[in-house]
């Protein structure tokens, strides 16, 4: 059959996740612990593990957002907007540059600051909604104005989805954001590196194994394919789906017979769907926009968090007056001000306020706002998509691999666990990252810790260490 069939059916990133959260109770961290192993695999059980579960999180309802079909950039815009001159939104579903990254939530809270600045009076009280990057760093740019503020933020912790967790491991590890793309053009490559916040470039070529184990060439073919779909997709009268624009461009009608590899053409169109296009969105191409789906590719200056992404969190919260564990379910304005109202019953007032919650926490109206949000506002939240990315941390006795390749991929089906990050040769220890997006993660969230473990391991087999054969 062709290729062509191929993509229909299914459900419905690699950006760094940012960012904060207020709403319902407080989730409980996953422990750094080893779980009864379910269908034993061929690999080692780990001495830790880690996994993220983003979706079902109440303070996040997924990872970051992404370019649906027919969402635009001035959706973006919109959601920014200022309601009243009383309640502004930040975070990076509202950044129109660099949206779904540290660096897009980091500048929106400035933003949103800037614009709180350019109204209230020099007494005024301010709150801000949230305590991750945006929020933090829209507090920050208020209280050196000058300004009264308050961080109220639901969880115990700020940071939101930059997550730095220490314990059972050698080095700190990432749950949320882990990379710095394009550190030659970002302003965090130098604020990390002045913090002691250790950036270790990323061989920006992975290694491509078969479910087999064999390393073959990864093939451009898939690259091809997407590209060429793309600019079909921008010649066209209206938005469609990646997907949509795959079958019709006829770019999807790729040879499924194998080769001496026993893998096909097609194979590498889904090795481009699992590796790039769901993990840098955390949606399947069923959803995403083929007007507004970016570049993929990794760059010669990418690089990886190793020290603490949250040392910037630290940095910049600093001295801030910070209400943790207390979630905001209500917000109302009016001419006079801003009432809060929070889940423990009591209310909080204050002349404006900055809403830092993440996309998918206002998708799922975690908060009532009175009056309602503006047609305009709504209709951004409702066109944005929410993608889900989660991650599995794992930490060895010893290596049971033989590679050295910092990035690791699978070719061949839609894997669970599409990239995985290998950390020995960035820090010398035996700890692996891996990935798992788009309906995959979905699906994986409803695991419970044995048997996402199970999955997890059963997905490292093509990496065993073939044993030499004089043994």
């Amino acid at each position: 059959m062709k290729r062509r069939t191929f993509l229909l059916g299914t459900a419905s990133g690699f950006s760094v996740l940012a960012l904060a959260a207020c709403v319902a109770p407080a989730p409980v961290p996953t422990p750094s612990v080893v779980p009864t192993p379910v269908n034993p695999s061929l690999v080692p059980q780990p001495l830790a593990v880690s996994r993220t579960n983003w979706s079902t999180d109440p303070f996040s309802r997924g990872s970051f957002s992404y370019a649906a079909v027919n969402s635009t950039p001035e959706h973006r815009a919109a959601l920014r907007g200022a309601v009243g001159a009383r309640v502004f939104f930040a975070g990076e579903a509202t950044a129109v540059d660099a949206p779904g990254t540290v660096d897009g939530a980091r500048t929106s809270g400035q933003f949103a600051a800037s614009r709180v600045k350019d109204v209230a009076g020099p007494d005024e009280r301010i709150t801000v909604v949230g305590a991750g990057i945006a929020g933090i760093a829209a507090a920050r740019q208020l209280v050196d104005a000058g300004f009264n503020v308050v961080v109220i933020e639901a969880r115990d912790r700020i940071g939101g989805r930059i997550d730095t967790v220490r314990g059972d491991w050698p080095f700190p590890i990432e749950r949320g954001p882990s990379f710095v793309r394009g550190a030659s053009e970002s302003f965090l490559d130098d604020e990390l590196t002045a913090l002691g916040v250790s950036l270790i470039p990323v061989v920006p070529a992975p290694e491509v194994r078969t479910r087999a184990g064999a390393v073959v060439d990864a093939s451009p073919l898939g690259a091809q394919a997407v590209a060429g779909a793309l600019r079909w997709a921008a010649e066209q009268q209206s938005d469609v789906s990646v997907e949509r624009a795959l079958i019709d461009s006829g770019e999807a009608d790729l040879s499924t017979t194998p080769n001496a590899d026993g893998l096909s053409d097609a194979d590498w169109l889904e090795y481009e769907i699992a590796t790039k296009l769901k993990v840098e969105t955390g949606a399947t191409p069923s959803l995403q926009s083929a007007w507004y789906t970016g570049d993929l590719a990794w760059a010669e200056d990418d690089k990886i968090v190793v020290g603490g992404y949250a040392t910037l969190l630290t940095h910049d919260a600093d001295g801030l007056d910070l209400l943790l564990s207390n979630v905001v379910n209500r917000i109302a304005h009016d001419d006079d001000g801003v009432s809060l109202r929070l889940g423990t019953g009591e209310s909080v007032s204050a002349d404006r306020v900055i809403v830092t919650v993440p996309l998918g926490v206002l998708q799922d109206a975690a908060i009532e706002f009175s009056p309602a949000l503006p047609f305009a506002h709504r209709a951004a939240i409702a066109a944005l998509g929410m993608g889900v990315v989660d991650k599995v941390w794992l930490r060895f006795d010893t290596p049971f691999w033989d590679t050295e390749a910092q990035l690791w991929t699978v070719v061949g089906d839609d894997p669970d666990f599409p990239l995985w990050v290998n950390m020995m040769p960035l820090t010398g220890e035996p700890v692996l990252m891996g990935m798992v997006a788009a309906e995959n993660a979905t699906r994986l969230s409803a695991l419970d810790d044995d048997a996402f473990l199970a999955a997890a391991l059963t997905a490292l087999e093509p990496f065993l260490a073939v044993p030499d054969a004089a043994e």
